[in-house]
């Protein structure tokens, strides 16, 4: 059973799985283009971060940054292991109640252009696709997408 829990980022097993994530985004996309946050950005006030394990194990990652007018969804990466188990969208849905019991009203991403496998996520847990949004301009190698919480 997969169990997506409220995490600390600096664990030894997540940190690993982050630095995996961050190395796979450096291969595919030029520094100027890399957006994600390092682990110990993860533990900012602002920032609710978590897991999905399955018997001990860390199988993936995702965050919420709770901003004034939306909710942003940050690391999300599941290891190539555990893929097609469910992970990713257990980690989307946990994300989504974060951003919808604090207030928020809108949940807004950035992913890279030729990741086609978090698409489909994105887009079928409701995102579609949106022009950039602050501190983001837009990018080749960048898609935007949001979704209403209403």
């Amino acid at each position: 059973m997969i169990i997506v829990a409220e995490t600390d980022p600096r664990e030894p097993a997540t940190t690993a799985l982050l630095k995996a994530s961050h190395a796979l985004m450096e291969s595919l996309f030029p520094p100027e283009d890399n957006f994600y946050l390092d682990v110990n950005d993860l533990v900012s006030p602002n920032i609710k971060f978590y897991t999905a394990r399955e018997n001990g194990t860390v199988l993936g990652t995702g965050a919420i940054a709770l901003k004034p007018d939306y909710a942003e969804v940050k690391s999300m990466f599941v290891s190539e292991d555990a893929r097609g188990k469910g992970v990713a969208g257990a980690i989307l849905r946990q994300l989504e109640d974060t951003a919808r019991d604090a207030g928020a009203t809108m949940m807004k991403l950035e992913t890279g252009d030729v990741l086609h496998a978090a698409h489909k996520l994105y887009e079928s847990h409701g995102f579609k696709r949106c022009d950039a949004f602050p501190p983001y301009n837009a990018a080749g190698s960048s898609i935007f997408m949001e979704k209403p919480l209403t």
